[in-house]
């Protein structure tokens, strides 16, 4: 290992600490500029404030930043040229035969999973009558919508023949299937016959990747979301019911424009991850009223190594950071000015949420106690209960009547796959009441009884320092020089600055009665102290929806530095984009899997023996 390895994780650390202590001043007694009054003789606590609009110059920056950010995430986001047709084997015992044209030594079998799981029994022969076991081809529920490779000699079968049988287990289907010689030369499927059922295993050869990887195949938890989103297009009965269905749904629109292809089925994640960069400036903008800020922050989240691979992977995490963030826009709208509307539209945006995941529950919660406060500070108000009371039965409506119907509404693709005619009536019958309440049922027991171990698995206290990364893939090369790999964590800079930010917001919340520093760390805390009490298998990406209220807190500092005239606030704010964006660039490889050295990766890349690079 280089000494680089340990040196930079150290310099990192020392920037992080030297920008922290340019906030020190936040939390003296003397003010040094015209922003909030410190605790003694300060204001009553609350959440209004002046909220910052638009200009042209922010409709310029914010149209900059999210078009330099989708280039860098839908590039290398996935194939689009995988396996469309399938061979269905509709039940046991169904069989397919290929005739190669002439008698070959077989090297490996190459072929492209599709739906249910099982295995084909692969035989060979010489003359089409008499058969020989050559071992099994498996489609278990880890090796779905993937590349996978076979070898009759490697499991220890003869390997040579004229004609193939592949005998199916059960139900199943399969793309696509390319034969290799002894020699890895790929035979040419021209001149193969064989029945016109099996005609889908060989009318898509162009398709047959150099070799498997994370661009042609799925990978991690896409076996099964990915899968879930094409069986609610085929209507068929989902294999995966641990979370709601929302998220793959919107899964499946991606996969309904591109087919059904890695980049197909990564689409809509980072479109949604684009997208969350507007919103985000345009929050940041309205709470620090500061288009620098606004940039300088929305850079930082765009970037961030978390955000940026967790939204190019089939996964619904983000889809639930996505409504996180815009009821947490639209509730602090509310609470700074007062009006309604926003409160509604918060509460469809988590009534979306919770239909994605259940995590988007706990931002719930949060929302509920900024709530609770802002009426708190209402108190003296004329016609406070009136006002109050008219507003707990608006909130029954938006945040309990709304969010439950369309929850209830999401699992329509499940009633659909079990027989019921799909019609609005459905929704009304006791059969669809039965599916949606045995599957809460299902998923509570399944996450609070869930004994499982994972070598990338980390803890809600790891998640703070950045100490354990989730890793996606790995391959080494047979040069063993090189590798590809990735995986999911922050950059270091900005989870170490947003969690002294967050500790700062702390501090400000008692000292100067800082309602806007109350509102993000009652977010943050949302998110994270449910964790705390969970102890079944956790993993680094389930700190996601926080990065939210990190950055949040991170541009608040600033805002406060800049109100207060602190020297060199903006020295402080643009030191810290420029590393993290340049950290980013330097982390380049173990996002995206690009192929890079070993040197490069374990001794420039891996700043802690946990990380696994």
């Amino acid at each position: 290992m280089s000494w680089l390895t340990y040196i930079l994780p150290v310099l990192a650390a020392f920037f992080v600490i030297s920008l922290a202590l340019r906030w020190m001043p936040l939390f003296g007694r003397e003010r040094l500029g015209p922003g909030p009054a410190p605790a003694a003789g300060a204001p009553r606590f609350g959440f209004a404030a002046e909220n910052g609009r638009a200009t042209r110059l922010d409709a310029a920056l914010c149209l900059v930043i999210t078009a330099c950010y989708a280039v860098t995430a839908f590039a290398g986001l996935g194939d689009m040229d995988t396996p469309q047709s399938w061979c269905r084997f509709t039940g046991r015992g169904q069989y397919a035969v290929v005739d190669l044209g002439a008698e070959y030594e077989i090297g490996y079998i190459r072929y492209y999973t599709g739906l249910h799981t099982g295995s084909y029994e692969l035989q060979f022969s010489a003359d089409g009558e008499a058969w020989d076991e050559a071992g099994a081809l498996e489609q278990e529920y880890n090796d779905l919508l993937k590349w996978q490779d076979y070898s009759p000699a490697a499991a220890g079968y003869g390997a040579s023949a004229r004609y193939i049988r592949l005998v199916a287990s059960a139900e199943l289907s399969l793309g696509e299937i390319a034969v290799y010689d002894a020699d890895g030369e790929m035979l040419d499927s021209a001149g193969f016959s064989y029945d016109a059922g099996c005609a889908a295993l060989f009318d898509e050869q162009d398709t047959v990747p150099v070799r498997p990887s994370y661009m042609n195949s799925s990978y991690f938890d896409e076996i099964y979301h990915a899968r879930t989103a094409l069986e609610h297009i085929e209507n068929v009965k989902p294999y995966e019911i641990t979370h709601p269905p929302l998220g793959k749904l919107i899964i499946g629109l991606g996969i309904r424009l591109f087919g059904m292809t890695p980049f197909g089925w990564r689409f809509m994640g980072a479109l949604f991850g684009v997208l969350m960069l507007p919103i985000l400036y345009f929050f940041l903008k309205r709470m620090t009223r500061s288009s620098a800020i606004a940039a300088c922050g929305t850079v930082i989240f765009a970037f961030d190594f978390m955000h940026f691979v967790q939204t190019r992977i089939a996964t619904i995490d983000t889809y639930s950071v996505f409504f996180i963030l815009l009821m947490y826009l639209f509730m602090w709208r509310f609470v700074s000015g007062g009006r309604w509307r926003y409160l509604a539209l918060s509460g469809l945006f988590f009534g979306l949420g919770a239909a994605s995941k259940w995590t988007c529950i706990y931002a719930g919660a949060g929302l509920a106690v900024i709530w609770l406060a802002y009426w708190i500070t209402q108190g003296k108000k004329p016609r406070f209960a009136a006002r109050f009371l008219g507003n707990c039965a608006f909130c029954l409506v938006f945040f309990v009547a709304v969010p439950l119907a369309i929850y209830y509404a999401s699992y329509y693709f499940y009633g659909t796959a079990r027989g019921l005619d799909g019609g609005v009536g459905m929704y009304f019958t006791r059969d669809y009441f039965d599916i949606v309440w045995d599957n809460q049922v299902y998923m509570w027991e399944y996450h609070s009884d869930l004994v499982s171990t994972h070598p990338y698995s980390s803890r809600w206290y790891q998640w703070l320092a950045d100490a354990r990364p989730i890793l996606y893939y790995l391959e080494y090369f047979p040069d063993g020089t090189t590798k590809s790999a990735f995986g999911a964590f922050m950059n270091p800079l900005f989870c170490w600055a947003g969690l002294l930010a967050i500790l700062a917001n702390a501090v400000l919340v008692f000292k100067d009665r800082d309602g806007k520093a109350a509102f993000i760390v009652i977010g943050y805390l949302a998110q994270l102290l449910p964790w705390v009490l969970v102890t079944r298998l956790t993993f680094a990406y389930h700190y996601f929806p926080s990065e939210v209220f990190l950055l949040l807190a991170l541009c608040h500092v600033w805002e406060r530095m800049r109100e207060q005239a602190l020297p060199r606030w903006r020295r402080n704010m643009y030191a810290l984009t420029g590393a993290s964006t340049a950290l980013f660039v330097a982390f380049y490889p173990v996002l995206t899997g690009l192929r890079c050295a070993l040197w490069y990766t374990r001794g420039l890349l891996r700043w802690f023996p946990s990380w696994p690079f």
